[in-house]
């Protein structure tokens, strides 16, 4: 991706939080100046990947295949002592039919939250440690409301609505198609972008192409 679709999308992204009365905490509005001048203190967004996180999955088609997330919070499997937090939270906009392709993890269980604006698609398949998709029926729970399903099921939620997400559970979404962009909640166990998320075609973070600087840095930069 190149570094200026990242900061438009940045900024698009805080007009569209904004506008939905989702409120971010400070750091989110920290420019790279004010990234220099901070010291140990702010350890735990760096070591934990707070912030912003942009990606096209490396497919250099950000509106098809693309996610704008921001980790509010998080634990860390490899410093459980000094980072105690066994769970963590993110907030993303999903666009109509822009794609997150699948993927799953073998120790993250995560809800996915509709929190507003369209209706969020999920399709879904058991996987193995292979990366396939398995033809296997299996379970889930929508709001607490166990739903049986197939293999490459689709589970439309509305806003307000919420579904739980187990390991080896491997899914996709993207915004219904006619129905609006979604804010889409998550909470989670311990998030471990780099060792725990299994993509089965793409990978995780893109190359940056750094034509202009940028105006306000991602997880990835620290």
């Amino acid at each position: 991706m190149k570094r200026s679709q990242i900061n438009a999308h940045i900024l698009e992204a805080m007009k569209t939080f904004e506008q939905s009365s989702v409120k971010l905490p400070p750091f989110a509005y920290w420019k790279p100046e004010d990234w220099e001048s901070k010291g140990p203190e702010i350890d735990e967004i760096r070591d934990n990947n707070l912030g912003w996180d942009v990606t096209d999955f490396g497919t250099g088609d950000f509106e098809n295949f693309g996610l704008l997330l921001f980790t509010i919070r998080n634990g860390n499997y490899h410093h459980p002592n000094k980072y105690p937090k066994t769970y963590a939270e993110k907030i993303m906009i999903v666009k109509e039919n822009q794609v997150t392709p699948y993927h799953f993890h073998r120790n993250k269980r995560e809800d996915i939250i509709n929190r507003g604006g369209g209706n969020l698609v999920l399709e879904l398949y058991w996987s193995n440690d292979d990366l396939q998709l398995l033809d296997k029926s299996f379970s889930v729970s929508i709001d607490g409301v166990k739903k049986d399903c197939q293999p490459g099921e689709k589970v439309i939620l509305k806003p307000g609505e919420s579904i739980c997400l187990v390991p080896y559970l491997c899914h996709k979404f993207y915004g219904e198609d006619g129905k609006g962009t979604v804010i889409v909640g998550e909470v989670s166990s311990v998030n471990d972008d780099n060792e725990d998320n299994f993509f089965i075609d793409v990978p995780r973070f893109p190359s940056i192409d750094e034509d202009e600087d940028p105006v306000y840095l991602l997880c990835t930069d620290y």
